[in-house]
C-alpha cells in the first residue's frame, strides 16, 4: 500500500519537479508513511494493552480485592508495561527478568519488593493464561525471590503499660486496649460502629480485606475502658472512635497514626504505629501455645504463610520446647 502511494503522487508530480526534487519527495513520502504505519500500530499495541490490563482488574474486583489492592496491581502493571513497550502477548521471560533487575537497580529497592511485583505479575499472566490470550505464562519460570528475613520489633509488657497509663484521654486508652487486644487491622477499626460491639460476650465483628467477615475478642480491661469511653461521649455519630473535638467525625486511619507517633515520640517508646499492636498480640499468642490455624483465624490471614511472618518465638521458648520434646 505505502509503495503503492508514492508510485502515484510520483507520477503525477513528474510534470512539476527535476530528478533531484523527485528523489528528495519520495523520501518524505516514504518517511512520512512510514511514522503514519508506526503510530497507528502503536495505537493498537496500547489500547490491547490497556484493554487486557482492564479485563484483568475488572476480573480481580469480582473476586473481592479491595481498591487498595486494585491500585497497587494497576500501577506496576502499568509501569512494566511501559518499561518493557511491548505488546502484552509478546512478553516473554526474559522480557521480564530484564525489567525487574533494571528496576531494582534503578529505585534501590529492596528484594522483598521486586517479589511483591513478581507476585503482582504472575497473577496477572497467570489470569491471561486461564483465560487463553496467552499460551503460557512468562513469570512461570522467575522463582520467587529469597530475602533476608527480618524480625520486626513487637512492643514490650512494659512499653504497653507505659502508653496506657500515659493516655490523656479514654479515648485513646480505649483505642490502645481494641489494638493491643484484638489484634485487628487499623483499617478495620476506624471502620466499626457502636452496634458492633458485643460486650456480653466480648467480641466484634469486623470486614477485613477483601470484605470478609469475621470476629474478634477482646478482654475485660477494654471492655471497661470502651464502656467508659462510650458512656463519656456526647455526640450522636454512630462511629465507635470520633475525634476529641467537634464536630466529633469518624476517626480516620491517619488520625490515629499521627496520635500513637505522637505518644510515642513523648514516651521515648521507638516506632509506635498501630500495625505493631498487631504483631505483638500475634507473637504473643504463639510464645503462649496458640495452634498457629486459630492464629490465623483470629487474624484473618488466608495463608498460614502470613500468619508464620507475623509470629516471632522467643528463643527462650525455644529452648524450652527442645528439653520438653527431644532432650
Amino acid at each position: 500500500m505505502k509503495e503503492k502511494i508514492i508510485h502515484n503522487v510520483i507520477q503525477e508530480m513528474l510534470p512539476f519537479l527535476n530528478n533531484a526534487q523527485m528523489i528528495k519527495l519520495k523520501e518524505i513520502l516514504s518517511f512520512e508513511l512510514d511514522s503514519i504505519e508506526f503510530s497507528k500500530s502503536k495505537n493498537l499495541q496500547e489500547e490491547s494493552n490497556q484493554s487486557l490490563l482492564e479485563n484483568f482488574i475488572s476480573a480481580k474486583r469480582v473476586e473481592g480485592c479491595s481498591e487498595k489492592s486494585l491500585g497497587y496491581y494497576r500501577t506496576a502493571i502499568e509501569k512494566m508495561i511501559f518499561g518493557i513497550n511491548k505488546p502484552i502477548k509478546e512478553i516473554i521471560t526474559d522480557d521480564l527478568r530484564i525489567y525487574l533487575t533494571n528496576y531494582q537497580e534503578k529505585k534501590n529497592l529492596s528484594r522483598m519488593t521486586i517479589d511483591n511485583m513478581r507476585r503482582i505479575f504472575s497473577s496477572f499472566f497467570s489470569w491471561l493464561e486461564d483465560e487463553d490470550y496467552i499460551l503460557k505464562s512468562p513469570v512461570r519460570r522467575i522463582h520467587k525471590i529469597k530475602s533476608a528475613t527480618v524480625i520486626k520489633e513487637t512492643y514490650t509488657d512494659e512499653s504497653l503499660e507505659i502508653m496506657r497509663d500515659n493516655c490523656k484521654s479514654i479515648r485513646d486508652l480505649a483505642l490502645i486496649d481494641m489494638l493491643s487486644s484484638t489484634g485487628m487491622r487499623i483499617g478495620e477499626l476506624v471502620l466499626l460502629n457502636r452496634e458492633d460491639i458485643n460486650f456480653t460476650e466480648r467480641e466484634c465483628v469486623v470486614f477485613g480485606k477483601g470484605n470478609k467477615e469475621r470476629i474478634v475478642y477482646f478482654d475485660a480491661r477494654t471492655k471497661i475502658h470502651l464502656k467508659n469511653y462510650l458512656d463519656s461521649r456526647k455526640d450522636t455519630n454512630n462511629a465507635l472512635f470520633v475525634s476529641l473535638k467537634k464536630p466529633y467525625n469518624r476517626i480516620t486511619i491517619g488520625g490515629i497514626e499521627t496520635r500513637l507517633r505522637k505518644l510515642g515520640k513523648e514516651l521515648n517508646i521507638p516506632r509506635v504505629h498501630p500495625h505493631k499492636f498487631r504483631r505483638t498480640l500475634a507473637t504473643v499468642a504463639i510464645d503462649k501455645g496458640m495452634p498457629i490455624e486459630q492464629l490465623q483465624r483470629l487474624l484473618g490471614h488466608q495463608r498460614i504463610d502470613t500468619t508464620l511472618q507475623y509470629a516471632m518465638v522467643k528463643q527462650s521458648n525455644v529452648k524450652l520446647a527442645h528439653k520438653k520434646y527431644i532432650s
